[in-house]
């Protein structure tokens, strides 16, 4: 009787075969599977909006994403990431979704509390669902670490973040697209019509909608930016909801609004990352 080819054992070979065929071989491999996935780049880029106040000029937002713990990526390597997160000193955090790669199998939920709890930020530390938060009876399980580390968790909700002068800007948090239940409109309710809106949302493709609503600024995940990239291929991997958007910036709608898909920190499926590095950003908004 053949052997049953799963679908990570199929795309892994398919991988192996084009980095044969396009003569990198086992060094590429072994840069895929050991190096690349614990390199990290740190980007920084300026946001402006004549919606964004005086009093928010050089106000700094740090996104990280995906780290799938219990995969590849490891309690050591988070620490890591929450030390360079401080030193960059942002006023606001948000994480876009996929904390563990399986919720109810991960046993280390102790350690990354009090970790991602030494976050600090001024105006405070958002988080939104992914589909890996809600899949493997997960949904609970994610709410309480994040609660517990005291991340404001926006599930088709929305926070103001407000200066003394009275100016704010609004942070949208909605559901997952994959197993949640995404409700722009609801996540709006009570949010002034001609105000900066940041939307977070783990599926980019999602982008679509959201520029229906006069969202000015949306910051998603999920894609891993493709996470294999072949040159003159592109990339090998692109979920659900990560398909049309999946790398970088975008301008989506006649509003316009300005997306931003973060490649995110770990790996999933396959323990590979190729020409797809991991990702911290670092955004600074300017008044205009």
């Amino acid at each position: 009787m053949p052997k049953k080819v799963t679908r990570r054992s199929f795309i892994k070979r398919i991988f192996g075969s084009v980095l044969t065929m396009a003569g990198l071989g086992g060094g590429s491999y072994y840069y895929a599977g050991h190096i690349e996935p614990r390199l990290l780049d740190i980007n920084k880029y300026s946001i402006e909006n004549n919606s964004i106040p005086k009093s928010f000029h050089h106000f700094k937002i740090v996104q990280f994403s995906d780290t799938h713990l219990g995969f590849q990526y490891d309690e050591t390597q988070l620490l890591s990431l929450i030390q360079k997160i401080n030193n960059y000193k942002p006023d606001i955090i948000f994480f876009t979704g996929d904390l563990m790669d399986a919720p109810n199998k991960y046993k280390k939920g102790n350690l990354v509390v009090p970790m991602l709890k030494s976050l600090k930020a001024p105006f405070g530390k958002f988080a939104i669902y992914g589909n890996h938060d809600h899949g493997g009876y997960g949904s609970d399980i994610y709410r309480s670490m994040m609660e517990k580390a005291e991340f404001t968790l926006l599930q088709n909700a929305n926070q103001q973040i407000k200066f003394l002068d009275g100016s704010s800007i609004y942070i949208i948090g909605i559901d997952d697209a994959m197993l949640g239940q995404p409700d722009i409109s609801k996540a709006l309710e009570g949010v002034p019509e001609n105000s900066f809106k940041i939307l977070l949302s783990h599926a980019p493709d999602l982008a679509d909608q959201a520029s229906k609503f006069n969202i000015q600024f949306q910051l998603s995940g999920h894609s891993h930016g493709g996470q294999i990239k072949i040159p003159f291929i592109g990339a090998l991997v692109k979920p659900p909801f990560a398909e049309k958007y999946h790398e970088g910036f975008y301008t989506v709608g006649n509003t316009p609004m300005t997306l931003y898909v973060n490649r995110g920190i770990g790996t999933t499926r396959l323990p590979f990352r190729f020409l797809s590095k991991p990702e911290l950003t670092i955004f600074t908004l300017k008044s205009e």
